[in-house]
């Protein structure tokens, strides 16, 4: 707030003051004049005169103790109305105990009416308070002023967040809105009021409401709206060429606060987003609180929101690894200017240095540790096989060992579903990187466990932000192939149902992410033109280049001989007995066991024998295709 700002805000409360001394004055003399006839009057004068000193001597004081002088009044609400009760009541409770011992010691005439203590209590209540409410009105006058030269708001949700978001705009601010009606499918909400706006009715009239009333801006206001519904609002406004704007998902705001300030354009998140459930979110604090945690990759998508839900769940202290220290400093700026309690620990180290791993477990000892560190782009590591291997694979390996050696309570692999049946060098890297960490559970007993989904919206190098890229440049959209499909989930869902996952994990599980319906990319250029305000295959254009190396027309989430089994949260299932563990753990016929395996791989990736690795991985992997794909890749042929 300004210096000027606070300056007029302490004026006013002054002048609350100055009216306060005189209503404190009305009350006590109100008080005698409604308990006596009017003949009576003179002789009780010299009582009244003195209690009108006591009371001024005592309430403003007690009124300055509660802090009735340091609020704007003009925000006033039901709290207030509590706090003026208990200031008033606890003044005239001191008055009256002064004014009776005043009695008792003779200073007073012993006949005075002592009703008029509790009148002056019931007059100075709604003399007070309501001289504080009347500035209220007289605010909410200058707001309906205001709002017949403001848009007009329509919103989506007469929820909680509904009403939070309409109770800001009737307030005096800078977003010049005013809440017209709301839209909501309860059908015990139709026709009620909230803050005086109405349930217009359900959200399917939309169409009709804005064909029929004035409605400059629609508000979607129910953070756990799914796509479906958000989609349908977003393309009748678009079609009236009205904006519309929404709050974050559900998962966006967990442990934050729902506040106008959060809304914004509506986004493809948003209509890809899912139906909300939260299951034992206590139980993913419970795994947390006053543990030491530590993420590899923090500096990545998902490493960045894994430390910023851990965090929320009050952590002893918090390591963030990561090979990047541009990355890694700012996620240590952020979570330092949300959390400065939180013992933060940025550590720059390449997971695949086992020595320096060794030394950073010994020093912090972490309790939980999140394996999100990986090299992810399926072309570039088909055109790079080295460094996948390197870093997905060894890198996982020292991590492993580094956490069995240390005892580390909990160990989380981030994982993929191109792990499963892999036609990429990266797939199977993340398969192998699996097997690694499923090894060490049953091989010492401990509560490792992988998590695996697919796509995460917005990351970086992923598909939007080249897409947002290629729009505002003016297409054209390029997409591989027009029956390209992909599983996808928002980066705050698929970690917090990560979180959720390693609080029920006991050892040895694979759990998947339950990912919705396969997405077409087209559809999904499609849908980010429209967001962007242009019409597909006229505004900006679609081509198609071929799939690239290492790619697939659609992906799977686990094995077709693996079964599915439920779990407490219905958007996580775990797989029954992944089948590649046998024959990891040792070795039959020809296949070598898993210590041999990675040293053939080792050896194997120095001589950067690329034909060599994919024979390798696809007699470890079941279902693994790699060698389908050309030994002779070169970067140049990959249409990045």
């Amino acid at each position: 707030m300004s210096s000027s700002s606070s300056s007029r805000h302490h004026v006013r409360n002054r002048f609350v003051l100055a009216g306060d001394l005189a209503l404190i004055t009305i009350s006590v003399l109100g008080s005698f004049a409604l308990r006596l006839d009017v003949s009576q009057l003179p002789f009780y004068f010299p009582a009244a005169l003195m209690m009108c000193a006591v009371a001024l001597l005592v309430k403003v004081p007690v009124y300055f103790y509660f802090g009735l002088y340091r609020r704007l009044w003009i925000y006033a609400s039901t709290s207030e109305l509590r706090l003026i009760t208990v200031a008033v009541s606890t003044a005239s409770v001191l008055t009256s105990g002064v004014m009776l011992l005043l009695i008792s010691a003779g200073i007073l005439q012993p006949g005075m009416p002592r009703s008029a203590l509790g009148i002056d209590w019931l007059l100075s209540l709604v003399l007070i308070g309501g001289s504080r409410f009347a500035l209220r009105i007289l605010a909410e006058q200058s707001v309906a002023t205001r709002n017949a030269k403001s848009k007009r708001a329509l919103i989506i949700g007469a929820g909680d967040a509904g009403a939070l978001v309409v109770r800001e705009l009737q307030r005096p601010s800078q977003l010049n809105l005013v809440p017209i009606g709301f839209l909501d499918d309860d059908p015990a909400k139709q026709n009620h009021q909230i803050y005086g706006v109405s349930v217009i009715g359900k959200v399917n009239k939309l169409a009709d409401i804005l064909d029929n009333q004035q409605v400059d801006e629609v508000i979607i206001a129910i953070p756990s709206a799914p796509g479906n519904i958000i989609r349908l609002v977003n393309d009748e406004c678009r079609k009236k060429n009205i904006p519309s704007r929404t709050m974050p998902g559900i998962y966006e705001l967990l442990g934050g606060k729902v506040s106008v300030n959060r809304l914004r354009e509506v986004d493809i998140t948003d209509l890809l987003r899912r139906e909300h459930v939260r299951v034992n979110d206590e139980k993913v604090g419970q795994a947390l609180e006053g543990k030491r945690v530590l993420v590899t990759g923090a500096g990545g998508s998902i490493g960045r929101e894994l430390s910023r839900q851990i965090a929320r769940r009050n952590p002893a202290e918090l390591v963030l690894l990561g090979h990047g220290e541009n990355s890694i400093f700012e996620i240590l700026l952020e979570l330092q200017g949300n959390y400065p309690s939180l013992k933060l620990i940025p550590v720059i180290a390449d997971i695949r240095n086992a020595q320096r791993l060794e030394s950073i477990f010994a020093k912090h000892k972490p309790q939980v540790v999140f394996h999100a560190a990986a090299h992810k782009h399926v072309p570039l590591m088909e055109a790079n096989p080295v460094e996948a291997i390197s870093n997905n694979v060894l890198g996982t390996r020292n991590l492993t060992q580094a956490a069995v050696t240390h005892n580390v309570e909990r160990f989380v692999l981030i994982s993929t579903d191109k792990a499963v049946r892999p036609s990429s060098i990266y797939g199977a890297t993340k398969r192998l990187a699996e097997m690694i960490v499923l090894d060490a559970a049953h091989t010492h007993n401990r509560a490792f466990t992988v998590v695996r989904f697919g796509n995460v919206l917005g990351s970086r190098g992923s598909i939007i932000p080249i897409f947002k890229n290629q729009i505002a440049n003016g297409g054209p959209i390029t997409i591989t192939h027009p029956d390209m499909v992909r599983f996808f989930m928002t980066i705050p869902e698929a970690v917090y149902l990560v979180l959720q996952a390693a609080s029920m994990q006991g050892g040895g599980e694979v759990f998947v992410l339950n990912m919705g319906e396969p997405v077409r990319i087209l559809d999904l250029a499609e849908d980010l033109i429209k967001l962007s305000g242009l019409e597909p295959h006229k505004d900006i254009e679609i081509t198609f280049m071929g799939i690239r190396p290492g790619e697939k027309l659609a992906e799977e989430l686990w094995d077709s001989d693996s079964a599915l089994k439920p779990t407490p949260h219905p958007d996580i299932s775990r797989l029954d007995e992944p089948s590649t563990l046998p024959t990891l753990r040792q070795a039959q016929g020809d296949a070598p066991n898993l210590i041999q395996a990675i040293e053939q791989l080792t050896t194997l990736s120095l001589s950067e024998d690329r034909a060599a690795l994919a024979q390798l991985l696809d007699s470890l992997i079941p279902g693994s295709h790699i060698t389908d794909q050309p030994a002779d890749l070169q970067l140049s042929t990959f249409n990045l």
